[in-house]
């Protein structure tokens, strides 16, 4: 990926701004790469995070703080994820008998069963949006983005 092609630009670009450039450039294609892989599944990137984050509670319900918490792409419509969710009925939500004011919501039989579904084309795509590094250079990336 050449960045200055991309923003259709002959001058030079100082190393930090081109950096910060090239990462938003990369966190775009896979945003899109991963996104017309769901879309035939009428799911968001944003729905489908929920969904593995309940899942990985392993039966046990989350509120919408912990969901949020744990959200890739951090956003605060949560509730309206858990929304569109409910209509699917990939999710449950329901009072805590302890304290009523607290929501939880867990993933349905359903919902498991749709991750299931497409958990194999996600791992496609992600195998082929990586598909130039090796493994040592993805861990060297790695490494490199636990900087942050």
């Amino acid at each position: 990926m050449n960045v200055e092609e991309i923003i259709k630009t002959d001058k030079k670009i100082p190393l930090e701004r081109r950096t910060i450039i090239h990462l938003s450039l990369v966190c775009n294609k896979i945003d899109d790469e991963v996104s017309s892989a769901l879309k035939p599944f009428d799911i968001s990137i944003q729905q489908f995070n929920v969904l593995r984050i309940l899942r990985g509670q392993k039966g046990k319900p989350a509120n919408l703080s912990t969901i949020n918490e744990r959200m890739v792409t951090k956003s605060s419509n949560t509730t309206r994820l858990v929304d569109k969710l409910l209509i699917k009925k990939y999710v449950n939500r329901d009072v805590c008998p302890e304290n009523r004011r607290k929501v939880e919501i867990s993933i349905t039989e359903k919902g498991l069963d749709f991750l299931n579904q497409i958990d194999g084309i996600l791992f496609e795509t992600e195998e082929q949006i990586l598909s130039d590094f090796s493994e040592t250079e993805l861990s060297e990336l790695n490494r490199l983005l636990d900087k942050f």
